[in-house]
């Protein structure tokens, strides 16, 4: 046995034999190559053959079969994914010749199974539907003829091939078949490659599904994007699908956009199914969660900045980092207003701040607020709204039971339909108002606590008290009716509507020991007394003497004090 490297003798007698056979010298080494091997007993071409690995290079394994002529394979068939040769010198295989390739080598091919060397062989591999070896010898119609021991058809639906161009690439090749038809009457073999094949890709899928575990990280092509995901080439016939929820911690709108068919991905085997063969796979797994250090970069009360990443009905996402997005609630979007849709505020997209309300990493959940970035108005609310403040803003909405008013920094004051006018009972606000109009008010009540400010129109336009402090002034003497008396103080009506406080002397016998209602009086009854005083006149009355205080008396009063603003009359006994 010798291989390439040998020395020269067993090459000097081929050429002998060459020259004594051709003295011409023109044959090929083909032909060179089969008159020795007629020459010299082994293997015949295309027949199984047991060899030797006797040497191994970077690009060819040889093989000694049993010729002074070694045979050669190509190292590729023997390294796996890792590149780690499988084969050493000295190891058995199984092969049979091909051919030459012209340098002084024959050319091999590996074989799993022997060609039957005759009919009582075929009917026993038939027999077992076991796999047989042949040669595709020629291509015919339908189909191709193949050299299995004896001439069988194989159709080239069963071929494996894809088509006719690879259907006749396979003439001239050795391929692995299983008998699917024998007729030794006839002598009719029909042939099924595609058989062996599934079989084999069954295998190797089994093989490469063995040798993956949950958690390891492995390497794959994309194979095909759809609109859930990616599906990943794992080798060995073997697909993995990378979920568009797997594929980053941030939100992945198309997987397209990520990964394309062709790319080289690192993932990460999520789970196995072995009985449906199902490989979740995952890319983000491949990176630090970033709900991890949420706790410890986002605190209650910081300010932060952020993208819109999506809007819903409840509110707005916000992406404060790659995979980390906070909430603004549509609660929390403003302060008075009340928000229909997420879409009236902001958009996606747009940058906004916020303050971080709360924080539940395990939850993976981010509180927003963006009410509380732009600074609560209610914080001076109670300087700028107090009772009796005069406001202007534009009637914001109207409705049954009143009407509310813009009053700016997001707050707004509510007018009751009863607080619009004094000039007549309104069944409904539309009635004195319109929204958009401008109108001016006055405030009645704030309720920082509920955060509601009443407001009132009516309470601005004149009153009879308001006429009357107009039309008098401090100092002067007027008439008026006691109302009420009690020790020390008294209600008088110096007109209708018109009422003054009075303080009265400390002595005790000018005021009744009980305190009486005056008698309901009507305008003119009151108009009547206070006439028959003026005319008995001053004098009258002081002809009287001292008289006690009492309800319903009429008496002469002067004017101490005159309050516009609170709407205030103050009055002492003049007579």
């Amino acid at each position: 046995m010798e291989n390439l490297t040998s020395p020269a003798p067993p090459a000097a007698q081929v050429a002998a034999s060459s020259d004594q056979a051709t003295p011409s010298g023109d044959n090929s080494f083909a032909e060179i190559l089969s008159e020795f091997e007629q020459q010299h007993h082994g293997p015949a071409r295309g027949q199984a053959t047991q060899g030797t690995v006797v040497s191994i290079t970077p690009d060819a394994v040889f093989v000694d079969i049993g010729r002074k002529i070694d045979g050669m394979l190509p190292t590729q068939l023997f390294r796996d994914e890792a590149g780690a040769l499988s084969i050493h010198v000295g190891d058995k295989l199984l092969v049979s010749i091909t051919g030459s390739d012209g340098e002084g080598s024959y050319t091999l091919s590996t074989i799993k199974v022997e060609r039957p060397k005759d009919w009582s062989a075929l009917e026993k591999a038939f027999a077992e539907q076991r796999a047989i070896a042949g040669v595709v010898t020629e291509f015919v119609k339908g189909g191709l003829r193949v050299d299995v021991g004896v001439p069988a058809f194989l159709p080239a639906s069963r071929s494996g091939a894809k088509d006719q161009a690879e259907v006749e690439k396979l003439v001239g090749q050795e391929i692995q078949c299983k008998i699917i038809k024998l007729d030794t009457t006839d002598e009719d073999v029909v042939v099924d490659r595609r058989v062996v094949l599934e079989e084999e890709e069954k295998q190797a899928r089994q093989k490469r599904l063995a040798e993956l575990a949950e958690g390891a990280v492995v390497r794959g092509t994309v194979r095909s994007v759809t609109d859930f995901g990616a599906f990943v080439d794992l080798g060995g016939g073997l697909d993995g699908l990378l979920h568009v929820t797997d594929m980053a911690w941030h939100r992945v709108a198309k997987p397209s956009d990520f990964v394309n068919p062709g790319d080289s991905v690192e993932v990460k085997i999520l789970k196995i199914s072995p009985e449906t063969r199902r490989i979740s796979l995952g890319m983000k797994q491949l990176t630090p969660d970033p709900w991890t250090l949420a706790s410890e970069n986002f605190q209650v009360g910081q300010r932060v900045q952020g993208k819109v990443s999506r809007l819903t009905d409840f509110g707005a996402f916000i992406e404060l980092a790659p995979g980390l997005d906070g909430l603004i609630h549509i609660s929390e979007m403003s302060w008075s207003k009340k928000i229909k849709r997420p879409s009236d505020v902001l958009k996606p997209g747009e940058s906004v701040e916020a303050l971080v309300l709360g924080v539940n990493a395990a939850e993976r959940r981010i509180s927003l607020g963006l009410k509380q970035a732009l600074g609560d108005p209610w914080e001076e609310a109670a300087r700028k709204y107090a009772p009796g403040n005069i406001v202007e803003g534009p009637v914001s909405s109207l409705t049954n039971f009143g009407c509310f008013v813009t009053l700016g920094d997001g707050l707004e004051g509510m007018i009751h339909i009863s607080d619009i006018t004094r000039e007549k009972r309104l069944n409904h606000p539309r009635e004195a108002l319109a929204a958009g109009q401008k109108v001016r008010a006055v405030v009645l009540e704030l309720d920082q606590e509920r955060r509601r400010i009443k407001l009132g129109i009516k309470q601005l336009e004149p009153t009879t008290a308001d006429e009357y402090i107009g039309e008098h002034q401090a100092g002067e003497t007027v008439t008026g009716r006691i109302v009420e008396a009690t020790r020390g103080q008294a209600k008088v009506e110096l007109g209708e509507g018109v009422f003054a406080e009075c303080r009265l002397p400390e002595r005790a016998e000018e005021v009744a020991a009980a305190p009486q209602p005056a008698p309901a009086a009507d305008l003119s009854s009151l108009t009547a007394m206070l006439s028959a005083k003026w005319k008995q006149g001053s004098a009258a009355v002081k002809s009287s003497g001292p008289e006690p205080v009492r309800a319903g008396q009429i008496r002469t009063f002067r004017i101490l004090k005159l309050d516009q603003a609170a709407k205030k009359i103050e009055v002492e006994l003049a007579g």
